[in-house]
């Protein structure tokens, strides 16, 4: 049994998910595309499902009770993979795609403010150019946008940091847009969005490293993955062709070309030697 959350990102890899499986020579039940990330969380801790496609940072701050993220990619996955071995989870080897919060620009931005690279060089800006958008959730979160500034030297509020006036706080998809028409200069994003291509948005480099690592890694029920190990190594072959470049690519089939995430998963999977064409 196979399952994913139901956002597009999650939509994509369950499917790649399922194919795998099937390849592999399973009977699969697919238990994809379910509201809301906790239901998903909760069929793999109950061993309802028996494979799922999760990200480092989301697990351990979300569901093992984790204070704070782990930038380092590394000793991020091996604290959440120790941790979850009490809930009968195996975590498989993560990919390089890290599907983490960002802080992305548009050309016109660019030009206007000089090439920024960094959060650091946003911090060296007039504070009437450091004007973002964001979303609700990432405006309020404890480790989000205000925790983001300080962590930069411009405190939210502050007149030579952040003033409360350069924030516009709007749903996370009109974020996209904003941004690249200079409603601000500034937008929060999702790494893997692939928004940030077909809008020509340059993300900005976490110098710093505030932002944990979200890595993406294959999850599986202990008890199951111990029964069939070659399968564990077929979902590692998948996994180290996942990369943000990737993602953004095949996200953006989804979101604004109207593919069906199954039919780019399937694509994906031809094109990459995984599977053979029907």
């Amino acid at each position: 049994m196979v399952t994913s959350k139901n956002f597009t990102e999650q939509q994509i890899v369950g499917k790649i998910a399922v194919l795998t499986a099937k390849a592999s020579g399973f009977d699969v039940k697919d238990l994809t595309n379910v509201p809301g990330s906790v239901p998903a969380r909760k069929l793999m801790e109950q061993h309802k499902a028996d494979v799922m496609f999760d990200y480092t940072g989301t697990v351990w701050l979300s569901y093992l009770g984790g204070e704070e993220g782990i930038p380092d990619p590394q000793k991020q996955w091996q604290a959440v993979a120790d941790a979850d071995r009490k809930n009968g989870i195996t975590w498989g080897k993560p990919g390089e795609l890290n599907n983490t919060y960002a802080i992305a620009y548009s050309a016109d931005a660019a030009k206007k403010l000089g090439d920024a690279k960094t959060l650091s060089d946003v911090g060296k800006l007039p504070a009437k150019d450091r004007t973002f958008c964001v979303d609700a959730e990432f405006n309020s979160r404890a480790d989000g946008f205000k925790p983001l500034l300080a962590h930069y030297q411009m405190d939210l509020g502050k007149a030579d940091g952040v003033p409360a006036s350069n924030v516009s706080v709007m749903d996370t998809g009109a974020i996209y847009e904003a941004t690249a028409r200079g409603t601000c200069n500034f937008g929060e994003v999702f790494a893997t969005d692939g928004r940030i291509k077909s809008l020509n948005l340059t993300v900005l480099e976490d110098d710093k490293k505030y932002f944990p690592s979200y890595e993406i890694a294959p999850l599986y029920n202990a008890e199951f993955i111990k029964k069939y190990p070659q399968l564990e190594k077929n979902y590692e072959k998948i996994t180290e062709k996942m990369n943000n470049e990737t993602f953004q690519e095949l996200n953006l089939k989804v979101d604004v070309d109207g593919q069906d995430p199954s039919d780019v998963a399937y694509d994906w999977m031809v094109k990459e030697g995984f599977i053979s064409e029907k």
